[in-house]
């Protein structure tokens, strides 16, 4: 059975491991290993996403089969607006249903949300495509300094409740 739970601050070593896991196995070809090392380093430490989780993000872990499989990383904006800022699941589980199944669950996990929003490089068609089949749009392009030399270029999407 496939679940979503929501993480306290002590599973924040799961998601680190499962950010190192995922981002060596996908983004590598997409942006590179030097910008995955960098970003993984910048976001994805226990400071880093403690950080994050006292700015407001809540992190979800997705469970296959009881497993710790993915991650999701979702703040509200404002009113029943939220942002996706983490959505990372098993590459070994990519083009089987999953996705979907679990955004479908996420959804139901914040019924208030009227719409949600999200960054995708550029670049990442199989996600870009996925978010299509979950119902995003593309809403803008955003460019954004990471430093070091190093630039997210990506679309910002946007889901709306029916």
């Amino acid at each position: 059975m496939n679940s979503i739970a929501l993480l306290e601050t002590e599973d924040f070593a799961t998601i680190e491991r499962l950010a190192h896991e995922i981002w060596q196995q996908y983004y590598v070809p997409i942006i590179g290993e030097k910008q995955v090392a960098y970003m993984i380093k910048k976001f994805y430490c226990r400071e880093a996403l403690a950080a994050q989780h006292t700015e407001g993000q809540q992190f979800l872990m997705i469970y296959i089969d009881e497993k710790p499989s993915g991650y999701i990383g979702i703040s509200r904006q404002q009113g029943a607006q939220y942002f996706l800022h983490k959505f990372y699941l098993d590459t070994k589980l990519h083009r089987k249903g999953v996705g979907s199944e679990i955004f479908k669950l996420l959804t139901a996990a914040y019924p208030d949300s009227k719409s949600i929003r999200l960054q995708v490089n550029i670049n990442n068609f199989k996600s870009i495509n996925f978010y299509f089949k979950c119902g995003f749009r593309i809403e803008k392009r955003y460019v954004l300094d990471i430093g070091e030399g190093y630039v997210m270029d990506d679309y910002i999407m946007v889901w709306s409740r029916k």
